[in-house]
């Protein structure tokens, strides 16, 4: 029974992953080929992702609504998570995406568990140990290979898909360290349905998304609905609970396969070209994820 809970729980896991890396996949076709951009895409995504799950609570326990704005501290706290947290890591992880493609992009992000575990030394004030500067120089390489292809002085990628590609991978950071008093309280989805809420309700006010006209059409309308409830919904559920049956650590480093799925998906789809030095490169980075994991704490 449990050996087969293990395989349920990896199997819904790598699934979960597979649909993140599709979410930015559909996002590439609607940038190239669709003339759409993240001012569009990523407020119509965080409103409509987070109308469902908040409606939801708000019919069914709408007690938690009224606690947690009730209290001025878990309001700044939640209200900080959808601004700095949830916002900016879409909106920086789409306008990664504008710049390069879907897998360079989401390889980028996955810097976020080694500057995760920078802020946690910086708060602890210790310093890391061998295997995580280990991990810590492997980013720094996989960085510079995707960034320069191994030729200092000349970028292999856009300046702006470098920047917006490294500043996803610090809100990630914030996406992960700001919620977690609240997570202690509250349901993840009704957190994370308002994050959404707020996010896209403000990066509406911000970009205004009426003034973009994108050619929507059925392939428009299926790319939308994969980002927003495959990529969203489906994938985070599916996550939730493979964290639920093989635990967190096992189901972070299964996840691990939405750079690769998001890759593949520009390459064989989008026919994205990715040459040797990328491959290293996303190793390097993707490396990292494995270290701290499995041996960081050792």
């Amino acid at each position: 029974m449990k050996q087969n809970q293990n395989r349920y729980g990896i199997t819904i896991t790598l699934l979960g992953g597979c649909l993140w890396g599709l979410s930015g996949a559909c996002g590439q076709f609607l940038f190239a080929q669709k003339g759409a951009c993240s001012d569009w895409l990523v407020p119509i995504r965080l409103l409509t992702a987070g109308i469902l799950p908040v409606s939801y609570y708000l019919l069914r326990r709408p007690g938690l609504t009224r606690q947690i704005w009730g209290s001025r501290g878990s309001a700044v706290t939640l209200s900080a998570y959808g601004v700095l947290g949830m916002m900016l890591c879409q909106y920086s992880y789409f306008k990664a995406i504008e710049y390069s493609n879907a897998g360079t992009a989401t390889v980028l992000q996955y810097l976020s568990p080694v500057l995760i575990m920078l802020t946690m030394c910086v708060r602890e004030k210790r310093l890391p140990g061998i295997v995580n500067t280990a991990a810590v120089l492997l980013a720094l390489c996989g960085v510079f290979l995707l960034a320069t292809h191994g030729q200092p002085g000349r970028l292999a990628i856009s300046g702006a898909a470098l920047f917006w590609g490294l500043f996803s991978a610090v809100t990630v950071v914030l996406y992960n360290l700001i919620p977690r008093t609240l997570m202690k309280t509250y349901p993840t989805p009704f957190l994370l349905g308002w994050a959404m809420l707020i996010g896209g309700a403000l990066l509406c006010l911000l970009r205004r998304p009426w003034l973009y006209r994108p050619l929507v059409d059925v392939q428009t309308v299926i790319c939308l609905a994969a980002i927003i409830f495959l990529g969203t919904i489906v994938s985070f559920s599916l996550y939730m609970q493979g964290v639920k049956l093989i635990g967190p650590e096992k189901a972070s480093l299964y996840a691990c396969i939405e750079p690769v799925s998001a890759a593949l998906f520009s390459t064989f789809w989008l026919r994205v070209p990715f040459g040797r030095t990328d491959i290293i490169g996303f190793l390097c980075i993707l490396s990292t994820l494995f270290l701290i994991t499995i041996w960081g704490k050792r």
